[in-house]
């Protein structure tokens, strides 16, 4: 048998048994066994594979041979094992290696893969999910959701640190041995607008407003309430104070209706609740609970004109909701970074900055501030980053062109209205912070499922199958699709008429004579 030599190991809370064979300059091997077994069940295949000029990585598996063995059934869960794989791995400095499994190996050594990357989130906040938790209220991200989401999400090995704010992000990088850096720092910065005031203890910005609500430290502002914005922020502000207690909570906003930038939807929800909107107002004063506001026109190319006439509007505080920066201070020492003219990073088309190595996404960079953008720039951006890490770069697969409603084959059309979801009445949305818009049951979802034609992508219905006169058509099996015999089709068409989701596309080819 192959010499061997075998290291003790701490990883993972335990002492983790390894024996090691070959070159120290190979390509690492590493052979993970299953039940009821040991390193020593590889002796041939380590054999082979040192022979060939590989390093290869045999350990005894928690709980066999040398290995510490716990007494708690729930330490012997997938993710645990895979956490001490990766933990040895990360002893002997291995980014990429082969990684062959047996029996209960096998599975580790497929989780190892979805787990990817050794991963750690540093987050300034007491409790994790960035603007997600204190820049949204409850009404409309649920916190159960956004906890249950970042469990998920620490379930899959990745280390969350919370109550560190990132003053250095090159010391930080070096500090931590952190191979790459993916910044996701969200708009937390309020906006302030010069405005004479003579009681500025009654004014503060949205930002800090909700992010307090959050942390429970909810200030008293009073019984009426006016915000001075015309965004999303701007609508959320204005339904807390509502929620908080507030009597009258008013919009102040320069524009009208039709340019303002929060989505039409949030502005008829906060009108539904009794919230107030001052479409073409401007705050000239602030004199204690009395607001100078001056009326504005829209010219003809959007831009709000200031009229001369001036009005008089009563509010105990004023939050202001005029937009958000990001705070790039941590950026200050490292070289190669730039900024556009409104703060937000320069990433190139792998989103990465200037910096080698080290990435952004989210509010940082130039893009609409939704979640939906910033969780598609997370997947993004783990995407890029893997593949820099490993020399090669990454694009996104090419989309099927979407397949519109007059190639659909209408005679399979059936009627079955769409499931509304349930949401509470206005009346009482003001009460808690409950969810404005419930969403579907299970049994709506599954009904509203069905209802899918799966426009363009084939859901095995057989109509080809069952309509095609030379029996050119195969079936595969469940979830495999089907094949076509070319050398029977006589190009009748039978199989691209009867398709109920243009699944199917015929093309015209010429053929040599």
């Amino acid at each position: 048998m192959q010499q061997t030599h075998q290291q003790l190991i701490k990883v993972n809370g335990i002492r983790l048994s390894v024996h090691i064979a070959g070159p120290e300059s190979g390509k690492p091997v590493w052979l993970l066994h299953g039940f009821p077994e040991c390193w020593y069940s590889w002796r041939h295949q380590i054999a082979a594979l040192a022979a060939q000029g590989y390093r290869v990585f045999a350990p005894d598996m928690r709980g066999y041979g040398a290995t510490d063995a716990p007494e708690a059934v729930e330490a012997y869960d997938l993710i645990t094992l895979c956490a001490d794989i990766q933990g040895a791995m990360n002893h002997f400095g291995h980014q990429q290696v082969a990684m062959i499994g047996h029996d209960w190996g096998a599975p580790v050594a497929w989780h190892l893969a979805l787990l990817g990357h050794e991963v750690e989130i540093r987050d300034a906040g007491p409790m994790a999910g960035g603007m997600m938790r204190f820049g949204i209220p409850a009404y409309r991200m649920p916190r159960d959701v956004l906890d249950g989401e970042i469990e998920r999400i620490e379930s899959m090995g990745v280390k969350l640190t919370l109550n560190h704010k990132v003053e250095d992000v090159l010391k930080e990088k070096e500090e931590g041995g952190f191979d790459a850096v993916f910044m996701a720092i969200g708009a937390h910065v309020g906006k302030h607008v010069d405005i004479p005031a003579r009681d500025s203890g009654r004014i503060l910005d949205a930002v800090s407003y909700l992010a307090s609500v959050e942390k429970g430290e909810a200030p008293k502002l009073g019984r009426r309430v006016a915000i001075y914005g015309g965004g999303n922020t701007a609508m959320d502000a204005a339904r807390t104070a509502k929620r908080l207690g507030a009597e009258e909570a008013m919009i102040i906003y320069r524009r009208d209706r039709e340019h303002m930038p929060a989505h039409e939807f949030e502005a008829d929800e906060a009108e539904s609740e009794g919230i107030k909107i001052n479409w073409l107002r401007t705050i000239r004063e602030i004199d204690s609970t009395t607001f100078q506001v001056e009326v504005m026109e829209v010219d003809e190319n959007g831009r709000p004109q200031p009229t001369g006439e001036i009005e008089t509007l009563e509010a105990d505080a004023l939050v202001l909701a005029l937009g958000q920066n990001v705070d790039t201070s941590m950026l200050e020492n490292l070289p190669g970074v730039e900024t556009e003219w409104d703060g937000v990073v320069k990433v190139d088309e792998n989103m990465m900055t200037g910096a080698e190595g080290v990435f952004a996404g989210g509010d940082m960079v130039p893009s609409d501030r939704t979640v939906t953008i910033a969780t598609g720039h997370g997947k993004k951006a783990a995407h890029h980053i893997d593949a820099w890490l490993n020399g090669t770069t990454w694009s996104k697969e090419k989309k099927e062109p979407t397949v519109t409603f007059d190639k659909l084959h209408l005679n399979y059309l059936t009627d079955a209205q769409r499931r509304q979801q349930r949401s509470i009445a206005p009346e009482e949305r003001t009460e808690d912070f409950r969810e404005v818009t419930a969403g579907l049951d299970r049994e709506e979802a599954i009904y509203e499922s069905a209802r899918c034609y799966s426009c363009g992508n084939c859901f095995e219905c057989d109509g080809c199958y069952g309509a095609c006169p030379e029996n050119a058509i195969i079936k595969l099996g469940k979830g495999q699709g089907y094949a076509v015999r070319y050398e029977l089709c006589t190009g009748c068409r039978a199989c691209f008429l009867q398709c109920p989701c243009h699944a199917i596309e015929m093309v015209k080819t010429e053929v040599a004579s």
